[in-house]
């Protein structure tokens, strides 16, 4: 921790306000970093220049929007739940044997549970069989047991949407863990995730993770969310281990995410049934990078980043500033921030990962925390039953740095407790970044992807 004489105070801030000290470094504009309060955040590009309060994201003359509602649903009407519920992901089917007691099984890093062979999705119901296209034939009902499952991932008996591989993932590493869960309403998860450790030239560690949250209006989301966390995470690794400002990193994965959406829009996917009428595949993102004394957010969308001091004697903030309607109202001083999330409008988004996106401007900020603390990085899922700084450090466990697993999982369960609306994902990321110790499995993930290994 820096003594408070090392600390310097930002001109305007409130009182009572985190004091973060300034970052030396500089960015790919050889430039020096910004360094922001939580309560002076319009969001900077990774040149540093500031957006203009109260710009449309489109710079016409109103905001575009995208909605997370089912395709074909207009702004202001329904609740954004599909007709028919998804059945409850933490209830067991029918006839399952009780869960063994937890054991807190280390997966590899960046790998969520449920992706890769040898990590099964938490509460998989049993009997489950290979999915179609595998070679091992059609599969059965794990509902009823007796009916076959279309390629749609429907019962053609009972007509219940199968388990699927997404629908709970969980990863764990040392400090740094990942859970998304499908919720209680949409009928798959359409969220994504990747968490890695890194290592700096100088043989430093850092972490990495993003998060992203396919748009429900537009096709295939799923497929959108999962491409942008897998290119963003491959892009800030690389660029860490050549040494580049993680500001600057960052902004490049941020980009590089934006072209693995867009080109989805051109590959036509598998499933050409309703393409005409579909808009282009999109998701929004948000990511963490902790490297030495700097922590870096960026993000696009309504995904967002919160700091939570691990002594919670310092102030929680958040870290991020919605690209939405409600945060243009509110930046444009036209209602106040009660009055702009009340509105059926507030979710619609502004900014967003996709080839029908206006021209991207990734926002990128960096800080330099006073104290150790805890990055809560995650979907609208989530910060919609926790929406405010406070209210996310209420429900994060006090021994969220010691058990970021069971952490992660109570947020999550947080978020079903309330009504579970939305898909829920949440990465938690320590600032500063632990030590390398032998022997841990942080040090051995951290060597295996320095060493460009899985």
């Amino acid at each position: 921790m820096q003594s408070p004489g090392a600390v310097g105070a930002v001109p305007g801030a409130p009182a009572g306000a985190v004091r973060w000290p300034t970052a030396p470094e500089v960015d790919s504009a050889d430039t020096p970093a910004p360094v922001h309060l939580a309560t002076d955040l319009p969001g900077t590009t990774s040149g540093g220049g500031e957006l203009p309060p109260g710009e449309p994201a489109s710079g016409g003359t109103g905001p575009r929007l995208r909605t997370d509602l089912p395709s074909g649903t207009p702004i202001g009407t329904g609740t954004g739940d599909y007709p028919l519920p998804a059945p409850d992901p933490r209830a067991r089917p029918a006839g399952e044997a009780p869960e063994a007691p937890e054991a807190d099984t280390r997966a590899e890093a960046g790998t969520p549970t449920g992706a890769d062979p040898g990590h099964e999705p938490a509460a998989q119901p049993p009997a489950a069989q290979p999915p179609a296209g595998t070679g091992a034939g059609p599969r059965t009902c794990v509902f009823c047991g007796v009916g076959r499952v279309a390629l749609d991932d429907y019962c053609e008996h009972c007509g219940k949407a199968q388990p699927r591989e997404r629908d709970h993932m969980e990863t764990s590493l040392d400090t740094l863990a990942a859970v998304s869960d499908r919720g209680l309403r949409h009928h798959r998860n359409e969220d994504a995730y990747a968490v890695s450790p890194a290592a700096l030239p100088d043989g430093s560690p850092a972490v990495v993770a993003i998060v992203c949250d396919g748009v429900s209006s537009a096709s295939r989301p799923d497929e959108a969310s999962l491409a942008a966390s897998r290119a963003a995470s491959a892009r800030v690794l690389d660029l860490l281990a050549l040494g580049t400002h993680p500001q600057a990193a960052m902004h490049e994965a941020i980009l590089a995410a934006s072209e693995a959406v867009n080109a989805l829009a051109g590959d036509g996917g598998a499933d050409q049934e309703h393409a005409a009428h579909q808009n282009a595949p999109a998701c929004t993102l948000v990511g963490a990078i902790v490297a030495k004394d700097l922590l870096i957010i960026g993000w696009v969308g309504d995904s967002r980043a919160y700091w939570v001091p691990i002594d919670r004697e310092g102030p929680s903030a958040r870290l991020t500033e919605d690209d939405s309607w409600a945060a243009q109202m509110v930046a444009a001083g036209l209602m106040s921030e009660a009055e702009a999330y009340a509105d059926e409008r507030a979710h619609a988004i502004t900014g967003w990962l996709g080839a029908d996106a206006y021209e991207l401007e990734p926002h990128t900020v960096s800080f330099k925390p006073d104290r150790p603390g805890i990055v809560v990085v995650c979907t609208d899922g989530l910060w919609n039953y926790a929406e405010s700084a406070d209210e996310m450090a209420s429900v994060l466990p006090v021994d969220a740095a010691d058990r970021p697993l069971q952490a992660a999982r109570t947020l999550v369960g947080h978020a079903l407790d309330g009504g579970g609306h939305d898909n829920v994902t949440v990465a938690l990321v320590p600032f500063p970044v632990p030590g390398q110790g032998a022997g841990s499995a942080w040090g051995a993930a951290a060597e295996r992807t320095a060493a460009g290994g899985p």
